[in-house]
């Protein structure tokens, strides 16, 4: 079964927003970049809500047919990168997210909409 990019950045949309992401922007970087079609960035109030984020992105495209690629960051991290080849989901702690600023540095992307991933 092959599952698009957009997809794939829905199904890791909805879980983040299942386990009460804070701020998830999703940002089209595929004119912009080879690294991967779409960054997802998102918040967690604590360290447990990051491990639920993490682990349920990672279920649910694990179940759509989708295995990460590579994982940075690890249980007690304040950041969590998961590359899923098309899509990349940042996990962060709401200091870290303000510190590294990827909406800024990603600025020429094309910030869109959840409901956009719908069309």
């Amino acid at each position: 079964m092959s599952i698009t990019s957009k997809e794939m950045a829905k199904i890791a949309c909805k879980a983040l927003d299942d386990k009460k992401a804070s701020d998830i922007r999703i940002i089209d970087i595929s004119g912009i970049s080879v690294l991967a079609d779409y960054f997802i960035i998102a918040d967690g109030a604590s360290q447990h809500q990051i491990e639920a984020m993490r682990d349920a992105v990672d279920e649910e495209l694990f179940k759509a047919g989708v295995q990460v690629k590579q994982v940075e960051g690890n249980r007690n991290s304040s950041w969590v990168l998961m590359d899923y080849g098309d899509i990349i989901v940042h996990v962060f702690s709401k200091e870290d997210r303000l510190f590294y600023d990827l909406e800024r540095i990603w600025g020429d992307g094309k910030f869109i909409d959840a409901a956009d991933l719908e069309a």
